[in-house]
């Protein structure tokens, strides 16, 4: 059985694994899932990824799954914990010294363009399910400050020495895939990992998803 521990993106929250999490459990492995401190004005890097440490304490074999913004996050989740392996998943890819919002022009990432939510995020996910994840995290969006933590430079001097691969997927508006194929390369050296879904790919496509992350976990 293995542990995966799951980093949510800015804006996002613990509700958004809920569906992969269900699958992942019914293969009979365990999961992590927390709202990161973003409604703490003083929290920073470490403490976001300290928050997801504490919930996983000392449950092992582990795989550390971040999500968009959460790439920010993920790495240091594996400094702290035991990790067999990180998947990073439509993610941002940060090098050292880098800001969280300083990422956006330094990767060269053009504007999609797109202003509603549903088109950007979610636009192959059922519009029901869309609309609760929206209302959830919404509602949570109102309390964020995330200022400090946005400006706070990556604090690694290099990519951690864990296993790491990146799902890109092809349908998604917020980091296309023209776009995601030269960041992992620049950044990491390595091909991605594609399938088909969108940025919110964990609500759209979660069985899917759970089969790619068991087949990650059995090769490490």
């Amino acid at each position: 059985m293995t542990t995966f521990a799951f980093v949510h993106g800015g804006g996002g929250s613990a509700f958004d694994w809920h569906l992969l999490e269900a699958e992942l459990r019914g293969r009979g492995h365990d999961t992590v899932a927390v709202d990161l401190p973003m409604s703490d004005p003083q929290a920073g890097l470490w403490d976001y990824a300290d928050t997801v440490v504490q919930a996983i304490d000392e449950r092992r074999p582990l795989v550390v799954v971040a999500h968009s913004w959460g790439g920010f996050v993920g790495p240091l989740v594996c400094m702290r914990a035991r990790a067999a392996a990180l998947v990073l998943v439509n993610a941002m890819i940060p090098k050292p010294g880098e800001t969280p919002d300083d990422w956006w022009e330094h990767s060269g990432r053009s504007s999609s363009g797109i202003d509603d939510d549903y088109e950007l995020y979610l636009h192959d996910v059922p519009r029901e399910l869309a609309r609760q994840v929206l209302a959830h995290d919404g509602a949570l969006a109102e309390k964020v400050s995330m200022d400090r933590v946005g400006r706070e430079p990556w604090p690694l001097s290099a990519w951690p020495d864990v296993p790491t691969r990146y799902l890109l997927c092809r349908e998604d508006r917020l980091f296309t895939p023209e776009f995601v194929r030269r960041h992992v390369k620049e950044r990491l050296g390595i091909t991605p990992d594609e399938m088909p879904g969108s940025h919110m790919v964990m609500l759209s496509r979660p069985g899917e998803l759970a089969d790619y992350l068991v087949q990650v976990s059995a090769a490490e």
